[in-house]
């Protein structure tokens, strides 16, 4: 696993910054293994992201990388029906483990949608993901949302970020 890339990017989205371009203009199939899927995307103005995906019909977890290392989580569901500009805290468990809190995530339309932070520990959440076998979406007081399956993750998040290493890398290969 790139760790230094994990903690990259970790630094870049505790800044803040964060890409959420409108259009996709063309997206690209890198990967898929099991119930996963990487994909590039060419947004309609010029910048490009990257995504790991797993998804069921009607529902699908996905990890986004943007070229400026920004990485965003997003929950989406046809069940949700939240709006535009609410928020709230959920809590995520992969497998057994320690639960991760989502402290503010943004409900959009029909997707939760969250930007990790840059801590010590944002990397280790994708390793996480990486190792596990299931992550259950629970709100903040721990009740139940969602349940996906991580299998095939190791792969997937490996392809996913050698994809963030190519786009969100040095243009100038003299540099």
């Amino acid at each position: 696993m790139r760790f230094a890339t994990l903690c990259r990017l970790a630094l870049v989205a505790s800044l803040g910054l964060t890409a959420a371009p409108a259009l996709a203009d063309r997206t690209d199939t890198l990967f898929t293994h099991k119930a996963w899927r990487v994909q590039g995307v060419t947004f309609d103005d010029g910048s490009y992201a990257c995504l790991a995906e797993v998804a069921d019909p009607g529902e699908s977890f996905t990890i986004w990388i943007f070229q400026d290392a920004s990485i965003r989580l997003q929950f989406y569901s046809e069940e949700w029906d939240f709006g535009e500009g609410d928020t709230a805290d959920l809590e995520v468990e992969i497998d057994r483990r320690s639960p991760w809190s989502l402290t503010a995530a943004e409900l959009y339309k029909q997707s939760v949608l969250f930007n990790l932070p840059a801590a010590d520990n944002a990397g280790d959440f994708v390793v996480e993901v990486a190792r596990g076998n299931t992550l259950h979406l629970r709100s903040g007081d721990g009740t139940p949302v969602k349940d996906y399956s991580l299998s095939g993750s190791s792969a997937s998040i490996s392809k996913l970020l050698d994809c963030g290493d190519a786009i969100t890398g040095p243009s100038n290969p003299f540099n």
